[in-house]
């Protein structure tokens, strides 16, 4: 085969269009996809993000409930001396180890109270923790019925597609070893900076494909000899004329 350079500039319009052409039908099917791809993306980050949060709350009620745990066995134990302490009251000897035992028992007394009022104070921080817990699963349950739902979908246009746009893939990649290196890196350049990823297109009622200004027709005279490669002045496409882009088929 004869090198990319040696080929005229008809020869090399034809390869440009024709990656041209098989890259715009490779885009048709990122088109059909649509936003799927993206919209199951962002249902799996959140789902993860919310579990992160489920995870979050389970450790924080594991807390909670330590702490339940710790404040229930203060009670029992400032109980068990009250009781105790009810019992050296009967045995004391002077109204001084009395009003100390006494004292001991307020105190223990007191620390009941407290326990008892941590206790109710931690048991509403848990049902909040319940209540929000719930209400994040409700919500995970949701996304993930519709994230199953946008898989199915996507699955579904991929297994319909996967074969054609492998296929297509490898002419792409076949196509640009035709290309000259420096119109492929033009072409590149331009189809990243439109949308519609086209680089090259054809004239189109005496008006660029791409951007629809006017092409004067000495300019469309000169697109028709297939002299030179000739790009629009207003949007930088490559422009071909219609016989050309009329010739030019994908095939099989």
């Amino acid at each position: 085969m004869a090198n990319v350079k040696d080929f005229s500039v008809e020869e090399k319009l034809i390869a440009v269009l024709t990656l041209q052409k098989i890259d715009s039908k490779i885009d048709e099917i990122q088109t059909l996809k649509g936003e799927l791809p993206i919209e199951v993306k962002d249902l799996e980050d959140e789902i993860e993000g919310l579990q992160t949060r489920i995870n979050n709350i389970d450790a924080e009620i594991e807390s909670i409930n330590k702490f339940i745990t710790a404040q229930t066995d203060a009670k029992k134990e400032a109980q068990a001396l009250i009781k105790k302490y009810e019992k050296q009251q009967d045995n004391v000897k002077n109204n001084r180890e009395f009003e100390a035992i006494n004292k001991e028992m307020e105190m223990q007394e007191l620390e009941v109270k407290l326990n008892d009022k941590h206790i109710k104070d931690a048991s509403f921080e848990q049902k909040e923790r319940d209540a929000q817990k719930a209400k994040t699963q409700e919500k995970i349950n949701e996304l993930q019925e519709a994230l199953t739902v946008k898989k199915a979908e996507l699955e579904k246009i991929i297994a319909e597609t996967e074969k054609e746009e492998k296929q297509l893939a490898t002419k792409s990649n076949g196509a640009k070893e035709k290309v000259d290196a420096r119109l492929l890196t033009a072409y590149e350049r331009i189809r990243r900076s439109y949308k519609n990823g086209l680089a090259v297109v054809p004239i189109m009622r005496d008006s660029c494909g791409g951007c629809f200004n006017i092409i004067p027709p000495q300019r469309q005279s000169e697109i028709r000899q297939r002299k030179k490669i000739i790009v629009c002045e207003h949007c930088g496409r490559v422009v071909v004329d219609t016989d050309l882009n009329d010739q030019v088929k994908l095939g099989k």
